[in-house]
């Protein structure tokens, strides 16, 4: 699943333009110039405020990508993020990494600790080592404040417009340059892009701590600079189509040079890549093409002659292209195959639940997965994909029990809020649907909506006691910090 952009990238940049030429139009562009490197970004913005930007940047970039959804993708990518920050000694707070699926060999580290990956990044990488060499660099530019020393300056403007000039200035690198300057040419979120961009020396440091970083989790320490390195030849190759990493991170000879030295200081790491990586690519190359019977020709073809790194992946990619021509008998042959080689594979599990229920046979899809969820309870994506499973079978009081277990593993996690919306839709519940609503907007960043929505759901009939007292209990808290933005925005604005 992926959550579509609603807005493109190119209306976001217009509307940080807008924003800053109408909104903020006294200062001139020079007075946004930022300080040096050498000050302290965290005796401006409190832990707070920076999490409060990030939540109104992670607005934006779903705004404008699309920000992948699926459970097993984004558990994936998610596991690997947590093992390089266990392995940084620098690390502390919350990170938040996701997939973004658009072609773009590149990856960006926002505002409170949120690291974007984009699909095409993945498929470029040969090995899981390279993967984690770019996602251990932008853990090190978080661990190391850069960003947030970059936007310092902007600490007097309200959250929202700092969250919308951010991710116009970083957005419109990742995605499209051309389309960026040209939109935002003249006013203040063209001058904050050329600011924030990383100098040389924050990349040198970025490198050294994420090689390191790559190090201590077990992975390959020259998998950065032999990376750094393909990509360098791929841009002298197609000089007018380089890969956007080396446009927003420059690589040069000395900066792989260094970055080979570093590695020496560490010793090569022999480090198999794991079949979650194999399988995160079949399925995101799968997803890359643009029709199901292109995907399905891939896979046949990759798989009749030979040319593949895992056969097991290239097959759980055909049976993934195969459900979605819908071709539904094939894909679950194919997908029994897998599962009776690895039963416990959680992507193969998930995959044969999910065509059981295509195939309306959605009590089946119910059983195997309490099975699968009652061997390995710590899955979230299973748990997920049985409360799925149960909603099929009309269920939903038990699917919301079930992803209220998630929940409370993993808060603030919109997608998961969306889901328990319909179950208590499904079961009739209008208290429980505006509450759900309310908690997917909060985590989405959208406050104002979000206390509306509680305020509702206390107006219902019925509400048990408890339920009440905890609504108005996260309505009180809600209307604190609104209360508290207010003060915060108020006192930015009297400081300009």
């Amino acid at each position: 699943m992926t959550t579509k952009p609603r807005p493109r990238i190119r209306r976001l940049l217009f509307a940080a333009g807008a924003l800053a030429a109408v909104g903020l139009a006294s200062p001139p562009a020079q007075a946004y110039r930022l300080p040096d490197m050498g000050s302290s970004a965290d005796a401006v913005m409190s832990t707070g405020a920076e999490q409060r930007l990030g939540k109104a940047f992670m607005r934006s970039v779903r705004e404008s990508l699309k920000v992948v959804d699926d459970p097993t993708l984004t558990s994936y990518i998610e596991s690997l993020g947590q093992t390089l920050v266990a392995a940084d000694p620098e690390a502390s707070g919350n990170f938040t990494f996701f997939l973004i699926d658009e072609p773009v060999i590149n990856a960006f580290a926002g505002p409170g600790g949120y690291i974007g990956v984009f699909a095409g990044l993945v498929l470029a990488a040969e090995t899981e080592s390279e993967l984690a060499a770019v996602m251990a660099h932008e853990i090190a530019h978080v661990t190391q404040r850069h960003l947030m020393r970059g936007i310092e300056a902007q600490s007097k403007m309200t959250v929202p417009a700092m969250a919308l000039l951010v991710a116009a200035a970083i957005l419109g690198a990742q995605v499209s340059a051309d389309a960026g300057a040209a939109a935002i040419v003249g006013v203040q979120a063209a001058a904050l892009q050329s600011q924030i961009n990383f100098t040389r020396d924050n990349e040198k440091e970025a490198d050294r701590l994420g090689i390191a970083t790559l190090a201590n989790a077990g992975f390959d320490p020259y998998a950065m600079p032999g990376f750094f390195e393909k990509l360098s030849k791929s841009s002298r190759l197609y000089e007018n189509n380089a890969p956007e990493f080396l446009r927003t991170h420059p690589v040069n000879s000395n900066r792989i040079a260094d970055a080979l030295g570093r590695a020496d200081d560490h010793g090569a790491r022999q480090r198999p890549d794991s079949l979650r990586f194999q399988l995160t690519r079949a399925n995101l190359r799968q997803r890359s093409y643009s029709r199901a019977e292109l995907s399905v020709a891939h896979f046949r073809d990759t798989l009749r002659e030979g040319r593949l790194r895992s056969e097991t992946a290239e097959r759980y990619g055909y049976a993934l292209a195969l459900e979605r021509a819908g071709q539904l008998s094939r894909a679950k042959e194919m997908t029994a195959k897998l599962l009776s080689a690895q039963p416990s594979q959680m992507e193969f599990v998930i995959l044969d639940a999910r065509l059981d229920r295509k195939l309306g046979k959605a009590n089946q899809a119910v059983e195997h997965l309490r099975q699968a969820v009652s061997l390995s309870s710590d899955q979230w994506p299973l748990r997920v994909a049985y409360a799925e499973a149960l909603l099929d079978a009309g269920r939903p009081n038990k699917a919301m029990d079930e992803l209220m277990a998630v929940a409370r593993l993993r808060p603030g996690n919109a997608f998961l809020y969306e889901m328990l919306e319909r179950a208590a839709m499904k079961a009739g519940n209008r208290a429980a649907t505006h509450r759900f609503r309310a908690e997917k907007l909060y985590a989405e960043g959208d406050l104002e909506p979000a206390i509306r929505q509680l305020e509702i759901a206390l107006r219902g009939r019925d509400i048990p006691y408890h339920d009440a007292a905890q609504i108005q209990a996260r309505l009180d808290a809600w209307k604190e910090e609104e209360r508290d933005q207010k003060r915060q925005d108020k006192g930015g604005q009297n400081r300009r």
